[in-house]
């Protein structure tokens, strides 16, 4: 299976005429992947029992390839589909955020509000210390309110009142640990947002982010009521027992819903996670979300630590330490080569998903299945590494801005001799008191003796804004350029390294 899958990947490769350099067009390149993507699917969901699969891979701001495997409902034997209905569980709960973010946006709370001033009843709940500070709208998004890790009793609460929270609000809620220490991941505190959100805004919570997200996002077939689905769409959820697949009964949609509630489809949360991936680079297009771009920027950033795996090993075997943390509603990780993943997983009796954009690559991807728990971090972890390797993908190009095109010419003019370098006005104070001009020279002298002298240039390449990197080309090997600006206005080259090029 292995050699088969491998020379799967090289015939693509080299039949659609694309490798690691290639800039051929994305979209292209992504649907050769398909049959390699399908056959992982599949193979996944046939050795963990999953009755279906669907799954999604988005790119430059659509949906670019889609698929299904097996059962949406097994007693029918109808078949799963992108545009089949699954509850998605835990992955609802940025929606949630988002929702707050949209509430500040409208200028009616802020995220360092106590959470009391919007959930009254909150005022008077006992804290775990006489030191504990009050539970802020931002503990809650960041699983930081002190709540003990509640799954899975949050599972079988997705169908619970608005009074009955209230209820357990008045009766004392039982902490681990005082707000503001550490992550402890809690459904209840995702359901006290969602009801922040009914209070704030005047409308239940799901009609809130219906109208605010899902219609500006055009999400017209994503519901939280199962008995709203048509019946050929909805996804029925199963366990595995005893070798045989059991229906598990379907919960009906509640003030827990902001946690875990939500039903949709691949084809249609696919336009949240393009939202997500519209966000970066940050730019100056028009506005055009039910949130600001920097709101969605700031949802995926690292806010609570949560752990750092240094034994983490991808599916291939590859051994990769990575970092997690947790956002706004969402996961963020980072690993060893510096690839950044955001998302979040969500698993129901009944169901299992996860979604996860690659904000550096432009790309994201989803999938659903509707076995109890289904894990499927794994498996698109997997398609995504194979994935980068079939496409030759790279990280997208950062925009050169005109500074640093500046600086570039200007350093060209005066390297290799460094004629003129002091007077040039292109170097920040510090430079030449940091290392005079004469050992600067000694040392770009000591590479040219290795690999004869410049021929010529290449583009840039941008770091940021500030900081950037070219090659000098040489007829033994090139020399790289490193070179980052001050904070000044004009930004003045503040450290400038070279070295071979490997």
């Amino acid at each position: 299976m292995k050699f088969a899958l491998t020379s799967l990947l090289s015939f693509l490769l080299i039949s659609n005429g694309f490798g690691q350099d290639s800039s051929g067009d994305r979209a292209a390149r992504i649907k050769a992947t398909l049959p390699v993507i399908e056959k992982m699917y599949h193979d996944y969901a046939e050795k963990n029992h999953f009755p279906s699969v669907a799954f999604g891979i988005v790119a430059d701001g659509q949906l670019v390839i889609s698929g299904a495997t097996g059962f949406s409902e097994i007693a029918t034997e109808t078949k799963a589909s992108p545009g089949s209905l699954f509850r998605i569980a835990s992955m609802s709960k940025s929606v949630t955020a988002m929702g707050i973010l949209a509430l500040r946006k409208e200028g009616k709370l802020k995220l360092d509000d106590p959470a009391y001033l919007y959930i009254p009843e909150l005022k008077e709940m006992s804290s775990l210390t006489n030191d504990a500070p009050a539970i802020t709208i931002r503990h809650l998004l960041t699983h930081q309110a002190g709540f003990p890790e509640d799954n899975p009793w949050g599972d079988r609460q997705l169908d619970t009142k608005d009074e009955q929270l209230i209820e357990l609000i008045k009766k004392g809620i039982s902490f681990s640990n005082v707000p503001g220490i550490t992550y402890e991941y809690s459904n209840l505190g995702f359901a006290m947002l969602g009801k922040i959100i009914s209070n704030v805004s005047g409308k239940p919570y799901q009609q809130y982010i219906d109208e605010v997200i899902f219609k500006p996002l055009g999400m017209d077939n994503t519901i939280w009521e199962y008995t709203k689905a048509p019946q050929n769409l909805l996804a029925h959820g199963y366990r595995f027992e005893d070798d045989v697949w059991k229906e598990e009964e379907l919960e009906h949609d509640g003030t827990y819903g902001a946690m875990g509630g939500l039903i949709t489809s691949i084809d249609d949360f696919s336009k949240y996670v393009a939202f997500h991936l519209s966000a970066w680079p940050a730019g100056n297009v028009p506005e055009t979300g039910p949130v600001l771009r920097s709101d969605v920027r700031e949802m995926q950033m690292p806010w609570n630590f949560n752990s750092l795996n240094a034994q983490f090993k991808y599916p291939g075997g590859r051994p990769c330490a990575m970092a997690s943390a947790y956002g706004y509603g969402l996961r963020w990780s980072r690993d060893c080569e510096g690839r950044t993943g955001i998302g979040h997983t969500g698993g129901l009796p009944g169901f299992g998903s996860q979604w996860q954009i690659l904000p550096e690559y432009g790309i994201g991807i989803l999938a659903h299945a509707n076995r109890t728990y289904a894990g499927m971090a794994t498996i698109n972890t997997a398609v995504l590494d194979t994935f980068i390797t079939l496409t030759g993908i790279k990280p997208l190009a950062v925009d050169v801005s005109p500074v640093l095109r500046e600086r570039k010419a200007a350093l060209l003019s005066i390297l290799p001799h460094w004629e003129g370098a002091e007077q040039s006005g292109i170097f920040a104070e510090n430079f030449f008191p940091d290392r005079s001009v004469g050992h600067r020279k000694k040392e770009l002298d000591d590479l040219i003796a290795q690999t004869g002298n410049v021929t010529g240039s290449t583009e840039i390449k941008a770091e940021n804004q500030l900081r950037g990197s070219f090659m000098l080309n040489c007829p033994n090997g090139n020399i790289r350029v490193f070179f980052t600006l001050s904070p000044e206005n004009p930004p003045l080259i503040q450290q400038l390294d070279f070295s071979l090029a490997k």
